[in-house]
């Protein structure tokens, strides 16, 4: 790496890479040596010699909002849940590794080192389909394209009703720019969301106009579902829920939340829809009238849908630490939806609504 990134240096350095693992202590190993394997190259050729800010992207799995209901808002003071903290062993997070590594590095080279926290990413990178944004806008035009366009929500009553923060990709270019030289902002983790609060309970509706669907007037009767019932999934996560670290200081230190196992329970699990007969037909069917491309279809992140929508507990996000520094940037999540969809159209990933809208 050395060899090959030679006379290259930079001020700022804005680090995104990511491997994605299915062991917790194999992405910790293989993510942590990406990093560092980078800063030790730099360091060889001299580069850092130059370095004034070193940015870091990494996400609210920080908090442990992968495991199970977090306290909220998530605040950047919230400590790590690392080794047995609140009495609990937590599985490794890739994140704490990269963050030390950071940490370590910026102290020998006497740099400053920054990471942010966005979430939910909604966005676009070409022949990158690991996004909320690809894998609903899916969802919704098979949907339009099956008998009867009804647009059913896969997940639980529960989430469709919780608070949940997204972060636009655009948005968080933005703050890494701003993040590189704002005065104080050194040595520091940083949230970066959108700035609102949004829920399902009115994007929903939303998608569903947005690709000319129809609601089903009682969505989470069991009747409505019932051609999906081998889609259905209720997956017990084996750990305990993060808000148990505070739940002394909270004051819930009795509450069943401390002992009760998180769920992922989706009516029509995503993954399994995907796989269905008549959703491939349908999908095949958009694919060859309007020249979409296959491999938004299969390599779209069915999994991150699935527990997206089948997580019982938000993620709420707080940017106070952020705004006190000078940052202002704001971003509507359903304009930012809105404006992905649109970026997919033109890519060839899901279909030109106006069209889809008068076929079906």
């Amino acid at each position: 790496m050395a060899k090959g990134l030679a006379g290259v240096s930079a001020e700022y350095i804005y680090f995104c890479a990511y491997l994605a693992r299915d062991n917790d202590d194999e992405a910790a190993r293989v993510n942590g040596a990406l990093l560092s394997s980078f800063i030790k190259a730099l360091e060889i050729t001299g580069a850092t010699k130059k370095l004034k800010r070193f940015v870091l992207t990494c996400g609210l799995k920080h908090y442990g909002v992968h495991l199970g209901l977090p306290k909220q808002p998530l605040v950047e003071s919230d400590p790590p849940l690392e080794d047995s903290l609140g009495g609990h062993q937590w599985p490794p997070n890739f994140y704490y590794t990269q963050q030390n590594i950071l940490r370590e590095a910026a102290a020998r080279g006497n740099w400053e080192w920054i990471c942010t926290l966005p979430n939910d990413v909604i966005g676009y990178a070409k022949h990158n389909f690991m996004n909320e944004a690809t894998a609903l806008g899916l969802y919704c035009a098979v949907s339009k394209a099956l008998p009867g366009s009804q647009l059913i929500y896969p997940g639980n009553k529960v989430n469709y009703f919780i608070n949940n923060c997204w972060t636009s990709a655009e948005l968080h270019a933005q703050f890494c720019l701003w993040a590189a030289t704002a005065p104080g902002a050194g040595n520091n983790i940083f949230n970066v969301t959108n700035g609102d609060t949004q829920s399902f309970q009115s994007l929903w509706p939303l998608l569903a106009e947005r690709f000319g669907c129809t609601i089903p007037e009682n969505m989470f009767d069991p009747a409505t579902t019932e051609g999906y019932k081998d889609e259905a999934t209720n997956v017990e996560l084996k750990n305990n829920n993060p808000i148990s670290v505070h739940a002394k200081t909270m004051g819930i230190a009795d509450d069943p939340v401390n002992s009760r196992s998180p769920t992922l329970r989706l009516p029509i699990d995503p993954q399994k829809w995907a796989q269905r007969k008549d959703v491939n037909e349908a999908w095949n069917k958009l694919k060859g009238k309007y020249n979409l491309d296959q491999a938004a279809w299969d390599k779209a992140t069915w999994g991150f849908l699935t527990f997206v929508l089948g997580r019982e507990w938000g993620c709420v996000a707080s940017m106070s630490k952020a705004r006190k520094l000078g940052w202002s940037g704001y971003e509507d999540t359903w304009e930012a939806f809105d404006r992905t969809f649109d970026i997919l159209e033109k890519e060839g990933i899901i279909p030109p609504v106006g069209q889809l809208k008068n076929d079906y």
